[in-house]
């Protein structure tokens, strides 16, 4: 979703870094365009305003004015002054208190509180939390449908609420049914409307005095920008919210509400929903969130989103095969489809650092497509072919496309990279990185 301010922001460090010696005047032109970059981003006015103030103070002092490098000193004060106007470190979810903690879900109609709630209880769940999912949305039947479905889904007890009951009633009965059921966490999904109001307010209220929430997180939809901040700012005036969850943050809105939230409401980003499945849910850290924003990647989310899907065993198996040189096709699948749970391929790449300075891979369209493919083209040869896969001739490549529905020049290429793959990895076990370097540097 950063994309274009992102561009935007590397284009203007690019002319600074161009000046040997950076000068009063230079730096003011570089400002006034991170200024309309920001702007145009959605970002709200006055914490643009700020922002831009607080880096043109460190900007013309000491710091740039007598350094070696003043263009790389600039890009430095703007990562350390986005990530404090994001909120300097992650905040956590408060889970301390009586149990079963409640934790309270907010926020207007349509942002994504229900799957939210649902994408909460997985994460608890990994966390070692007992969630217990609560409906009390009775303004929305399909609302309490929706989430008696995931709680299915996931295997978390829901409350059988109905729409003919009372909301401040069904949170507090609730409580001590998710005390019999033995859960720790109550996740409480409560209703929306399209606009702030009075009613609305004064239900929340009643609900936040009857359960004493630990937590209280607004849900708001990244894509409506400056209305996702306003919103949060009108139910932390009533309500107190602890933070904030920022849906959406996989589509194509400009980041605006990510960047401002913090400084309008005072009230920290806890999560970022970043897809639509169940596990699309991530923790926000505001420094990893500006390195993304100014093209320097994002290593420590794209190792742990490894890790959290890596079998030890599995991964010292693979190191072993891939020693001996008994990488099998097989094992190309299997990580084709690790891969896959790792989220959208466009996404891991704009995690690695300098990506976003390279011209061919600046506007790369990645097919997802394409692993689904593979997976398929491998799923169709027989256990011999995906063991020793220089049996496969022509008339087997003929048979394997027609199983998985592709082209002979899709298995073709399919084996081609593959034998491309294990050269390398031959190379990496003879020589180590300089052996790998030599197989694909052309001298």
């Amino acid at each position: 979703m950063f994309d274009n301010i992102s561009d935007r922001l590397n284009s203007i460090f690019k002319k600074l870094k161009g000046h040997g010696k950076l000068s009063e005047k230079n730096i003011e032109e570089g400002l006034k365009e991170v200024r309309m970059a920001l702007l145009e981003a959605d970002v709200h006015y006055r914490v643009v305003k700020q922002f831009v103030a607080d880096i043109r103070k460190r900007a013309l002092g000491q710091e740039v004015m007598e350094s070696l490098t003043p263009g790389q000193q600039v890009v430095k004060i703007v990562n350390a002054e986005l990530t404090e106007l994001m909120g300097s470190q992650q905040a956590p979810l408060t889970l301390s208190g009586e149990r079963p903690v409640s934790i309270m879900l907010v926020g207007l109609q349509g942002a994504g509180k229900t799957t939210t709630a649902g994408k909460l209880a997985v994460y608890l769940r990994k966390i070692g939390k007992t969630p217990y999912l609560v409906p009390a949305d009775v303004y929305r039947p399909a609302a309490i449908d929706q989430l008696k479905k995931l709680g299915d889904q996931l295997s978390v007890p829901v409350f059988d609420s109905a729409a003919d009951m009372d909301p401040v009633k069904i949170c507090r009965d609730a409580r001590l049914a998710a005390q019999q059921k033995g859960c720790d966490t109550l996740l409480l999904d409560t209703a929306g409307r399209l606009h702030v109001d009075e009613a609305l307010m004064d239900e929340l209220g009643r609900i936040k005095a009857m359960v004493r929430p630990a937590d209280i997180l607004l849900v708001a939809d990244a894509m409506t920008g400056q209305d996702a901040v306003n919103s949060a700012d009108a139910f932390n005036r009533v309500l107190d919210i602890g933070g904030v969850i920022l849906t959406k943050m996989d589509g194509d809105a400009r980041g605006g509400a990510a960047i401002s939230i913090k400084a309008v409401t005072g009230k920290p980003i806890k999560f970022v929903g970043t897809g639509e499945k169940l596990t699309d849910l991530e923790l926000f850290h505001p420094e990893r969130m500006s390195s993304r924003i100014l093209g320097m990647g994002d290593v420590l989310t794209m190792i742990e989103k490894a890790q959290s899907l890596v079998d030890e065993k599995k991964a010292a198996e693979l190191e072993r095969k891939i020693k001996k040189n008994q990488f099998t096709l097989d094992d190309f699948r299997n990580q084709m489809v690790q891969i896959r749970k790792m989220g959208s391929l466009s996404d891991l790449i704009g995690m690695i650092p300098g990506v976003k300075n390279v011209k061919q891979l600046k506007n790369l369209q990645v097919d997802e497509n394409e692993l689904v493919k593979i997976e398929a083209i491998i799923n169709s040869m027989t256990l011999g072919e995906r063991r020793q896969h220089t049996i496969v001739n022509g008339s087997r490549r003929k048979r394997i496309a027609k199983g998985s529905g592709t082209g002979v020049q899709d298995v073709n290429r399919l084996l081609k990279n593959y034998t491309q793959i294990m050269k390398m990895m031959k190379k990496i076990n003879k020589g180590g990185m300089r052996g790998m370097g030599r197989g694909l540097l052309p001298f």
